[in-house]
C-alpha cells in the first residue's frame, strides 16, 4: 500500500516533467522550420518568465563582454535567451528523430583531423562546451562517426530517463562523469569519447584559468585523460546557421598534455572562448559558469531575497 501511495506522489510530483516531455516529442516531429520558429517563441516567453536565468546570462556577459554598451549588452542578452528556447526544441528532434534526415542541412569540417587522429589507434577525445545547439549537434554527428559521449545525471529522474534513453539512441552508450574507468577502457579500444569542459564542478576537481578573461573552476580530468591514454584530442564546436543547417567543426588542440594542469586549462579555455565568439548568442550563458572563485568571498551571482507575504487578521 506504502509502495503505491509513493508511486502515486512521485507521478504527481514529476507530471510537469512528463508533459514538457511529451509537448516536445510532439513538437519534434513537425517540420524543422516550425520547430525553429516555436524555438523563437518559447525563448521570448523565458525572457519574460525565466528571471533567474536571465540574471544569470546577464552577469555572465557582463563578465565576458564588458566592452559592450548597455544598448548591445540588452540586444547579445536577448538573443541569447531566443537561442536557449530554440537549442531545447533541437534537444527534442536529437532524441526522438533519426538524424539521418538531417543530412543536407549539415556542414562536416575537419574530418581529415579526425581520420588522422583516429589512424594514431590512441582513441580520441572529443572537446565541447554548451553551445545551445549541444544535443541537435550530437545527433548529427552520429551520422558520421561512433561517439561515446560523457554526460552528467539530472537532479530530476524522469528528465535524466529520458535524456539518457534519447541519448542511447544515436549513440552506443553513455558514460557517467564519475566512471573514469569506463572513460579510458573506451579510448584504449581506441573509441572516440566527447564531453564538454565548461562547467563549474568545484574546487576540488579544477583549477582557476581565465575564461573571458574571467578566472573559472576549470576541470583537470582533461589533462589527466591525456596523459594516461596518450589519446588525441580534437575540439568539437557547433552552430546553426542563418538559413537553419548546421556548422560541425573538428579542430586539433596542440600542446596537450604539457605536463601542467594549469597550462592545459588555460589552452582550453582559449580554444573554447574562440570557438564560443563565433556565435555568442548560441551559447549556455544561462549557467552559473563563475560561481566557484580562488577568493571564496568573492560571489557573482546573488539571489535576490523573496519578500514574506503577511496576511492581514481580523482581530
Amino acid at each position: 500500500m506504502q509502495k503505491t501511495i509513493n508511486n502515486q506522489l512521485a507521478y504527481i510530483k514529476y507530471a510537469p516533467t512528463w508533459m514538457g516531455l511529451y509537448f516536445l516529442w510532439l513538437i519534434a516531429h513537425l517540420p524543422h522550420s516550425w520547430q525553429i520558429q516555436i524555438g523563437k517563441l518559447l525563448g521570448k516567453a523565458l525572457f519574460l518568465l525565466a528571471k533567474e536565468r536571465k540574471n544569470v546570462a546577464s552577469i555572465n556577459l557582463k563578465l565576458c563582454f564588458p566592452e559592450l554598451s548597455a544598448q548591445a549588452h540588452d540586444q547579445l542578452l536577448h538573443a541569447t535567451i531566443i537561442e536557449n528556447g530554440i537549442g531545447l526544441i533541437e534537444t527534442g528532434a536529437a532524441w526522438w528523430i533519426s538524424p539521418d534526415k538531417y543530412l543536407d542541412k549539415i556542414d562536416l569540417q575537419g574530418w581529415q583531423h579526425y581520420q588522422a587522429a583516429l589512424a594514431k589507434g590512441k582513441g580520441v577525445v572529443l572537446i565541447g562546451a554548451h553551445h545551445t545547439t549541444l544535443d541537435i549537434a550530437g545527433s548529427l554527428l552520429s551520422n558520421f562517426m561512433e561517439v561515446f559521449p560523457i554526460y552528467r545525471k539530472n537532479k530530476n529522474p524522469v528528465f535524466d530517463k529520458i535524456m539518457k534513453k534519447g541519448r542511447e539512441r544515436r549513440f552506443p552508450q553513455v558514460i557517467e562523469r564519475t566512471n573514469m574507468r569506463e572513460v579510458l577502457r573506451c579510448l584504449k579500444n581506441n573509441g572516440t569519447i566527447w564531453y564538454a569542459v565548461d562547467q563549474d564542478y568545484g574546487r576540488k576537481h579544477s583549477v582557476f584559468a581565465d575564461f573571458f578573461g574571467v578566472p573559472a573552476a576549470t576541470i583537470k580530468a582533461t589533462s589527466r585523460i591525456a596523459k594516461i591514454s596518450h589519446a588525441e584530442l580534437l575540439l568539437f564546436s557547433h552552430y546553426r546557421n542563418q538559413d537553419n543547417s548546421y556548422t560541425l567543426e573538428l579542430t586539433p588542440i596542440d600542446g596537450l598534455p604539457s605536463g601542467d594542469e594549469q597550462i592545459d586549462a588555460e589552452i582550453i579555455n582559449n580554444r573554447v572562448e574562440q570557438a564560443i565568439r563565433k556565435k555568442p548568442e548560441q551559447y549556455m550563458w544561462v549557467h552559473r559558469r563563475f560561481k566557484t572563485q580562488a577568493d571564496p568571498s568573492l560571489k557573482y551571482y546573488t539571489k535576490k531575497k523573496r519578500r514574506k507575504r503577511t496576511r492581514d487578521i481580523a482581530i
